[in-house]
């Protein structure tokens, strides 16, 4: 099922059947300010499962998630005031933060030293969907085509639209992946660089 959403004023009636979907354990296709990405509502362990299938990635190695903004951040992370004020500095934009896992996060969703991975997304159609939600987003990467051309755009529903559910269309979307930066130790460590400006974290 493909379902046109505007990305600039999205509108709520399609958000609210998208979420009712995601409440009934719904694996969807969505825009974020660094392309489409695969997800589903953090709670619902059979979906993060099928995730885990369509992408290939081990179930030893967890997704990262997305919540609307800070205040949601806090209940599934542990905030420490200078990571606090780099977050505020950053978000919503397109970073990834490793923070250390409250217990409010499912194990499914932890790393072996209970670190989880966190993004606020700058797209308004993503963070409209969390808000409503209540939860936080399961954040993965659509699998690569290998067929497809470097650099070209893609139809999102021709590369995952018979795997999952639901796709959003919020128009064209590029793929550009999140700046990674680590804020579990003393100082930043930058782990990958991406779309986001990492000069704050050196």
């Amino acid at each position: 099922m493909l379902l046109a959403i505007n990305p600039d004023n999205p509108q709520l009636r399609l958000i609210q059947q998208v979420v009712e979907k995601l409440k009934n354990g719904a694996v969807i296709g969505y825009p974020t300010d660094t392309g489409y990405g695969i997800g589903c509502d953090i709670f619902a362990p059979k979906a993060i499962r099928w995730i885990q299938q369509i992408t290939g990635r081990p179930a030893d190695k967890p997704f990262s998630f997305m919540c609307s903004d800070l205040r949601h951040i806090s209940e599934y992370a542990h905030v420490s005031n200078t990571a606090y004020r780099l977050l505020k500095k950053c978000l919503p934009g397109p970073y990834t933060f490793v923070l250390p896992g409250t217990k409010l996060v499912p194990k499914i969703m932890l790393t072996k030293q209970k670190t989880v991975g966190i993004r606020v997304p700058g797209h308004p159609i993503c963070r409209i969907l969390i808000e409503t939600l209540g939860h936080p987003l399961l954040n993965a990467s659509v699998p690569a085509d290998t067929d497809h051309p470097p650099g070209e755009p893609y139809e999102i529903d021709d590369l995952i639209g018979n795997r999952v559910e639901l796709i959003i269309d919020g128009g064209p979307a590029y793929p550009d992946p999140s700046s990674i930066i680590d804020l579990t130790g003393d100082t930043p460590e930058i782990l990958r660089i991406g779309k986001g400006d990492v000069s704050l974290f050196r």
